[in-house]
């Protein structure tokens, strides 16, 4: 089957800004897949041009097999979309909007699970601008989720959550994983790309310059470990893919104990900014 997200050469200038690149990107159905980058590098204009809110300079698109600048309302309704923001439909209350969102897709799931799903069961009477930010976010998701969506975008879902309630909701994103829904995901919490992403993407000034699968990102000289020791009264480092065999050796030179010994693993964090280091903040 063709991908559920096919970009190729993908190009969107402003004036002197090449806000993407020549980007290439494919999303496999049922594959999560996280979009990672700092603060302009191109993700937010990406995603929009995938979902058909904005043009493209240059390059190719398929979503779901369509061209998002001719996408009609049929394609339209196989797709969830979780904005980074959105304050419209102020007045109406959280089941309402639920409701009325659900009307508009062919198979919609129900909404009194919906809600409960993201935690609101509580709120379902409360209008949507007396809700606080997190609860607002919370509802944003329920209404990209009411329609039982094929590709789900899901641009910075969690900002505003508390501990708990991200968990949760990554509990929810594992669920319509497991049930075959593909899932594009922009955020800037490492950990959770890490617990929900079997693939990462990162993006810096318009192009991709590492993907992979989060224990993988930037190939095995980024995931090396660093073996440190004190050795005649100075510092030493050395990286290496068997620091076990390492610290046995610096035993056997040494004659017991390692002075100093610290062995010391790259994080997910680590890779992702050595990769994005000189990218604008």
């Amino acid at each position: 089957m063709p991908h559920a997200v096919e970009v190729t050469g993908l190009r969107k200038v402003y004036g002197e800004k090449r806000a993407v690149d020549g980007l290439d990107l494919h999303v496999a159905h049922g594959e999560v897949v996280a979009i990672l980058g700092p603060n302009g590098a191109g993700k937010t204009t990406t995603v929009e041009i995938l979902e058909g809110f904005r043009s493209r300079d240059g390059g190719d698109v398929r979503v779901l097999g369509q061209d998002p600048q001719d996408g009609d309302r049929a394609w339209r309704s196989r797709l969830g979309i979780v904005l980074q923001s959105n304050n419209d439909l102020a007045e109406a209350t959280v089941a309402e909007l639920v409701r009325h969102f659900a009307r508009f897709f062919p198979d919609p799931r129900d909404p009194d699970e919906v809600i409960a799903s993201v935690g609101l069961q509580d709120k379902v009477r409360t209008r949507a601008r007396q809700l606080s930010g997190g609860q607002r976010r919370r509802l944003d998701v329920a209404l990209g989720i009411v329609g039982r969506p094929e590709l789900l975008f899901l641009d910075e879902p969690t900002t505003g959550f508390d501990p708990q309630a991200r968990r949760s909701f990554w509990d929810l994103v594992e669920q319509l994983a497991a049930d075959g829904t593909t899932i594009l995901l922009t955020t800037h919490y490492l950990e959770e790309a890490e617990r929900l992403a079997g693939r990462v993407v990162v993006v810096r000034d318009g192009q991709v310059v590492a993907e992979g699968a989060p224990a993988d990102l930037g190939g095995r000289t980024a995931r090396q470990a660093l073996v440190r020791w004190t050795q005649d009264g100075q510092t030493r480092e050395v990286r290496t893919d068997t620091p076990t065999t390492t610290v046995v050796e610096l035993t056997g030179v040494l004659g017991g104990e390692v002075p100093g010994l610290q062995v010391l693993r790259p994080t997910l964090e680590d890779v992702y900014l050595s990769l994005i280091d000189g990218a604008e903040s």
